[in-house]
C-alpha cells in the first residue's frame, strides 16, 4: 500500500498521484458498468423514490456492513452481498440520490432517456472526481492511513446527517448533494483499500 507522506522527491509524488488517479477510475468503472446493467434491466425507476427513501437505502447499505464488520460472520451470501457489493452500491445509490435531488419527482421516470440518466452519471462522477482531487490535495490523502470500518463509520454519519436534514426540512440541497458526494468518495476509498488488500 502507498502512504501519502511528506517527499522531496517529485516522481514518487507524481506516482502516488497517478496511481491513485488510476485505481480510483478503475473502482468507478466497475461501479458504472452495474448502473449501467442495471439502467438496462430497470430503467430510471429508481426515480420513483423519494429523496428519503434512497437515504434510508444507503442507511441499509452501510449498517450492513458495519454488522458484518462487528459479528465477522456473513449468512447471506452469493453475489451481490459481499462488503465489496455495498460499497459499489453506497456509490451507485450516492449517485443516484443526487439525480433525484435534480430531477425531483415533477417527472414520470419512464419518460427519462436512458441516454440522459447515463449522461447525468457521468457529470456527477466528473463532479466527485474533482472533489476527491481537491480534498486529496488538501488532506494529503490521509484516506490512505484510515481502516475500512472507520471508513464506514464516516459513511454512516453523513447519512444521519443527511437524514436529520431531511426530517427537520432544514437543510438546504447544496449541504445533502455535498454529503452525498463525500459518502461517494468515502465509498471509492473503501473499495480502493479492499483491492489493495486482497
Amino acid at each position: 500500500m502507498t502512504f501519502c507522506i511528506e517527499q522531496d522527491n517529485v516522481s514518487e509524488t507524481v506516482f502516488m498521484k497517478t496511481n491513485t488517479d488510476a485505481q480510483y477510475k478503475e473502482q468507478f468503472d466497475l461501479a458504472q458498468s452495474i448502473f449501467e446493467s442495471k439502467l438496462g434491466d430497470y430503467n430510471a425507476s429508481f426515480l420513483w423514490y423519494r429523496p428519503s427513501s434512497l437515504t434510508d437505502k444507503l442507511f441499509i447499505k452501510a449498517n450492513r456492513i458495519r454488522s458484518l464488520q462487528i459479528q465477522k460472520e456473513q449468512l447471506v451470501e452469493g453475489k451481490g452481498n459481499s462488503i465489496k457489493d455495498e460499497f459499489q452500491g453506497i456509490l451507485n445509490y450516492a449517485i443516484c440520490s443526487l439525480m433525484q435531488l435534480e430531477i425531483g419527482n415533477t417527472i414520470i421516470p419512464e419518460s427519462v432517456s436512458k441516454e440522459k440518466i447515463l449522461a447525468s452519471f457521468k457529470k456527477y462522477r466528473q463532479a466527485i472526481l474533482e472533489l476527491m482531487q481537491k480534498k486529496n490535495h488538501d488532506y494529503g490523502e490521509a484516506w490512505r492511513q484510515m481502516r475500512i470500518p472507520s471508513i464506514t463509520d464516516e459513511i454512516l454519519v453523513k447519512i444521519i446527517r443527511i437524514r436529520q436534514m431531511e426530517s427537520n426540512g432544514s437543510g438546504s440541497s447544496e449541504g445533502i448533494d455535498q454529503n452525498y458526494m463525500d459518502i461517494a468518495n468515502y465509498a471509492l476509498f473503501a473499495l480502493i483499500l479492499i483491492e489493495e488488500n486482497k
